[in-house]
């Protein structure tokens, strides 16, 4: 069968991606267009259509279930731009955090007993402290201390060098300077001293210093776009909205005031249920109308909040345990062999103790004069027994001098080299070029030397979806359009140069992905609508570009005419969709709070 004969009574509308995961939202989205077509028309014709504010609510769930009553035991009140009053009550958190592990007076305690999770330093301890007993002395006291010392030093400076590193991070975070509402003017101030009640400002590219509900932003309808890398792992762009209540109040020229009941400090940091009085009006708050410490504001000018969460209570400081110890697989298997060795030790020395005790008792009437024994001293006037402490504390004697002399068969040396070899591949995986970003100019950063052998040891792999393994990128291959299978059998990767751009300026603004094409849907798409086949496919493409939310960011190049469009967005398949139309001269140029502009083969559509 012809793989292209149309199918009678079926329009279609079904773009294949490469990811398993298309996601059934929009193939529904899609077929719902079946009834009636684009047309090629100035969408500004179309009339003035309704807009979604914030207040009108972006998510209806998250919207009804903030209505829900907040009790006042569970709840934290916060008065807008009154932090005075928002900490009479309750001495709220400050914003400064602290991840180190360790503090000049809790280092020797906690660190020495992170230490001795290790078998062998406790095995080690064990046979200092005999070594030092007179009766048992075999070597030098202070000989066997200095193997056990080294070590525990080395160790000590390796993590007293992490925890100052993680301290001297803190000390930046907490200096970082954020614009803080202070005598109606913005001001400059410590991330730190930021406290709850206070009004900051965001500009752009800038991270959120703590949890704040967002009370107005650059764009008419109140959408802010938060990239939540730092958070989730996903770097697509997420929108929050500020209330239309408090849109359009300025904090610089007129009193912001206000009070927000919100729910207590958790670690849900998709989920947020507050209730806010501006006005004498009451409007609820969902997930949408807050932006978490953390985000980056992108693709907005400016937005401002008010904190409700700061420092040590703010979601993402409450989803950190803090600096964990780590331990590799190596280091706990030796701590089983350990145990194995230490048991074979005890019964070796059990052996030789009984032997020793058959030994005196078979010659127990001539100890007094036995060579290299001699029980008796007659070196004095009176004559009494030399270091003789009777029967049974003999065998004792003998079990422990015993565990002194075979505690070769665990060597220390081996934990000495481990550490010194661990400090070596760090030091090696840090200077490694090839594991060098250009960029963000970043190296390999080792923050635990601790696991260095674990790298590449993986035994299992739980995921939740393939985004987390593939990074979620999507890639369109193929089209069906009006039920002809336009299947990419011929498809050719297009050269950056000789893809779709626009002129605009005196610059060129391309696409910054680059995608595959079909040689005969780009013939379809440069003869326009003339034929019956053009008209569906023009229509198919005009939707990919102008049915989604992605948001065009300019990217600047080295060289100053050349500029590359980057689409971000929420969903991976759309950035994928709308790359596809870019490639096909349907791009999308720019889009703003009340139109969008398309550059449909050289000819723009607002």
């Amino acid at each position: 069968m012809d793989s292209k004969t149309p199918v009678e009574n079926l329009y279609s509308i079904e773009p294949a991606l490469s990811s398993s995961s298309r996601r059934s939202n929009f193939s529904a989205r899609s077929k719902s267009l079946g009834g009636s077509s684009i047309r090629e028309v100035n969408f500004s014709d179309v009339g003035p259509q309704p807009v979604r504010y914030g207040s009108q609510g972006a998510e209806s769930d998250t919207y009804s279930m903030s209505q829900k009553e907040i009790n006042d035991e569970d709840a934290r009140l916060v008065h807008i731009n009154d932090p005075v009053n928002t900490n009479e009550r309750f001495k709220f958190a400050g914003n400064s955090i602290r991840t180190a592990k360790y503090s000049i007076l809790t280092f020797l305690p906690r660190n020495l007993f992170e230490q001795f999770h290790r078998v062998a330093y406790i095995y080690f301890l064990v046979i200092a402290v005999l070594n030092q007993l007179p009766q048992l002395a075999v070597f030098g006291r202070t000989a066997s201390i200095l193997p056990l010392a080294f070590v525990l030093l080395v160790t000590a400076v390796k993590d007293a060098y992490e925890d100052y590193r993680r301290h001297r991070a803190d000390r930046i975070e907490n200096n970082r300077l954020a614009l803080v509402l202070v005598n109606n003017e913005f001001q400059q101030k410590k991330w730190k001293n930021i406290q709850v009640g206070e009004i900051i400002k965001i500009q752009a590219n800038e991270t959120i210093p703590c949890d704040m509900v967002l009370l107005s932003t650059s764009e008419p309808t109140g959408v802010a776009y938060v990239q939540t890398i730092n958070l989730d792992g996903e770097s697509n762009l997420k929108t929050r909205y500020a209330k239309q209540e408090t849109l359009q109040k300025i904090p610089e020229k007129e009193n912001v005031s206000g009070l927000i009941k919100c729910e207590k400090p958790n670690r849900n940091i998709y989920g947020f249920q507050a209730n806010m009085e501006v006005d004498g009006k009451r409007v609820s708050l969902g997930p949408s109308n807050i932006i978490l410490r953390g985000c980056e504001l992108k693709n907005t000018t400016w937005a401002v909040g008010v904190v409700v969460y700061a420092g040590s209570e703010t979601k993402a400081m409450l989803n950190n345990s803090g600096a964990p110890s780590k331990r590799s697989r190596l280091e706990t298997h030796m701590n089983l062999e350990i145990i194995f060795l230490s048991l074979f030790l005890v019964a070796l020395c059990t052996v030789v103790s009984v032997c020793a005790a058959v030994w005196l008792r078979r010659h127990r009437d001539e100890l007094d004069y036995l060579p290299f024994y001699r029980r008796k001293d007659f070196s004095e006037d009176e004559e009494e027994n030399y270091n003789y402490h009777g029967w049974g504390l003999e065998i004792i004697f003998t079990f422990l001098m015993s565990v002194i002399v075979f505690q070769i068969m665990i060597p220390i040396s081996l934990y000495i080299s481990m550490e010194l070899v661990r400090v070596g591949q760090a030091y090696f995986m840090i200077r490694d070029a090839e594991m060098y970003d250009e960029s963000s100019d970043t190296r390999f950063q080792c923050r635990a030397l601790n696991i260095n052998e674990d790298l590449g040891q993986i035994k299992y792999v739980f995921s939740d979806k393939t985004g987390t393994l593939t990074e979620n990128k999507m890639e369109f291959q193929c089209a069906s359009i009006w039920g002809v299978d336009y299947n990419g059998g011929k498809a050719t990767s297009q050269d950056q140069k000789d893809g779709y751009f626009v002129q605009a300026d005196g610059q060129v603004l391309r696409p910054k992905m680059v995608v595959k094409t079909d040689p005969e849907l780009l013939q379809f798409v440069r003869n326009g609508k003339e034929t019956k086949e053009g008209s569906y496919v023009h229509d198919f493409f005009l939707a990919l570009a102008a049915c989604n939310t992605i948001v065009p960011i300019i990217v600047d190049t080295p060289d100053p005419t050349l500029k590359l469009i980057d689409y971000q967005g929420e969903s991976p398949d759309e950035q994928a969709l709308v790359y596809a139309a870019a490639a096909y001269g349907f791009m999308l140029i720019e889009r703003t709070s009340g139109h969008i502009v398309i550059d449909i083969q050289g000819e723009r559509k607002r």
